[in-house]
């Protein structure tokens, strides 16, 4: 998918008498085209997704279409029931964050599952685990084990410590 060089108007180019201009002045004429194709609604969605449904929701999901009172999310398949579960409450966040009210609301998420949008999950930090001595027990598989458990249990409190 190749996007196109964003084309700057000439109202924007050009300044006014003293060289300066207001920002806010500035903003519709280079939003102008990237809502041509989506609405500022859609956009807005997109930009706030994790905001409004959380990290977790949001690293596996992705807003993908609007329709009238209809928000079609792309998500991975495991989400899909979760997204699922919390309707209600996603519909309401999503309301409630974007000001939606009357016809304007969203009433219904229709869920595509796709596998290619589930994001690689931060890999969990393995501690560092010195194994713990059990001198009070004859060599062999079970004190080898024994020492492995005490040393993980051993890091686990100490990273619960700092």
């Amino acid at each position: 998918m190749s996007h196109s060089p964003v084309k700057i108007p000439k109202e924007v180019v050009e300044s006014s008498r003293s060289g300066a201009r207001m920002i806010g002045a500035l903003i519709p004429a280079l939003t102008r085209q990237a809502f041509r194709r989506k609405s500022p609604l859609f956009v807005r969605l997109v930009m706030d997704w994790e905001h409004i449904v959380g990290p977790h929701l949001a690293q596996q999901s992705e807003p993908c279409r609007l329709r009238p009172g209809v928000l079609t999310i792309r998500c991975s398949g495991p989400v899909a029931m979760e997204i699922q579960y919390g309707m209600p409450r996603i519909i309401e966040q999503i309301n409630m964050a974007c000001g939606l009210r009357g016809d304007a609301v969203i009433q219904q998420l229709k869920i595509i599952q796709d596998r290619t949008i589930m994001t690689s999950l931060p890999k969990r930090r393995k501690l560092s685990s010195r194994p713990f001595i059990v001198s009070d027990m004859e060599e062999g598989p079970l004190r080898e084990a024994l020492e492995r458990l005490g040393g993980h249990i051993a890091a686990q409190s100490r990273h619960r410590k700092n």
